[in-house]
């Protein structure tokens, strides 16, 4: 058991280790046997409501585990602004499970009133980095902390984007003081769907701004003239995925690593099993930072 502050909630930060998103049906595994693993992430969405048994079960788990709130439903790309009620609810809810970390995306998904069940693209130019910035420091005055973005999947560029998007991130830190959430799944997906270099896009990122990593699954699609890739968090992660985080650990050193999987969830021993993939590779890095010290 960790050691716990006055709210329930315990009082270490999350570790520069491996962690495994929280899904409805592992929650009963962590209430009768909690596994080893060093912190849980959750979708900050899944719980905005005021009470239940969905949340009160988080907070029992919560106090055996550091926790990060992923959301998303900010907007953050959206040219219409923050929605002040969905804001108030996230910050009501922070205000109550006390996470150590919070994050959303690079992306919109509301317009002229309207929600869009899905993470959207946006152009990278200096109207839009603008707009983010404007959004971004609208969250952080109302939550009255920083929060981390995460860098989105993509299927095609803009032809009026004129910033490269790890720049646009590296960029939008600098102004927010915000720190970035690095999906390195995402950066794979990303560049092979419209042919980037990952490793140019990771020595864009300052180290000193990544607060934490994700990886996931990726399905392959034969489009009958090429593969397309989708960031579906279905399946294990892929052996490219392995080695661009074994890259980005290298730039950023230890960071805490999360292994989502939201679609076709298996069993809570498969996922256990892939966080300790990411566990053996965080280890390696510090191993080869102590060797060169």
């Amino acid at each position: 058991m960790l050691p716990s502050t006055t709210s329930g909630a315990p009082s270490v930060p999350v570790p520069p280790l491996a962690g495994i998103g929280l899904r409805h049906r592992h929650v009963a595994d962590f209430l009768t046997d909690p596994p080893d693993v060093s912190w849980i992430e959750v979708h900050s969405e899944t719980y905005l409501a005021a009470g239940g048994p969905r949340l009160r079960a988080l907070e029992t788990v919560r106090r055996d585990y550091p926790l990060s709130c992923h959301g998303v439903g900010l907007s953050l790309g959206s040219a219409d602004g923050i929605d002040p009620r969905h804001l108030n609810r996230l910050a009501t809810l922070y205000a109550r499970l006390q996470p150590e970390l919070v994050s959303d995306h690079l992306a919109w998904s509301t317009a002229g009133g309207t929600f869009l069940n899905d993470l959207l693209p946006l152009p990278y130019t200096d109207e839009a980095l603008e707009i983010v910035r404007r959004n971004v420091e609208r969250v952080q005055e109302r939550l009255k902390r920083p929060i981390l973005v995460e860098n989105p999947s993509r299927y095609l560029d803009f032809a009026q984007s004129t910033i490269p998007e790890a720049e646009f991130l590296a960029e939008l830190a600098r102004r927010t003081g915000c720190g970035l959430l690095l999906d390195v799944n995402n950066i794979h997906v990303s560049a092979h769907n419209t042919g980037f270099d990952p490793l140019d896009y990771l020595s864009a990122i300052p180290a000193d701004t990544v607060g934490e990593i994700h990886v996931a699954g990726h399905a392959v699609h034969d489009t009958g003239c090429g593969t397309l890739l989708i960031d579906d968090h279905g399946a294990t992660v892929a052996d490219p995925v392995w080695a661009l985080l074994t890259e980005a650990l290298r730039r950023t050193g230890p960071r805490p690593v999360l292994v989502e999987w939201d679609t076709r969830v298996p069993e809570l021993p498969v996922l256990l099993g892939e966080a300790a993939t990411a566990a053996r590779l965080i280890a390696l890095i510090d191993k080869e930072a102590c060797d060169a010290a």
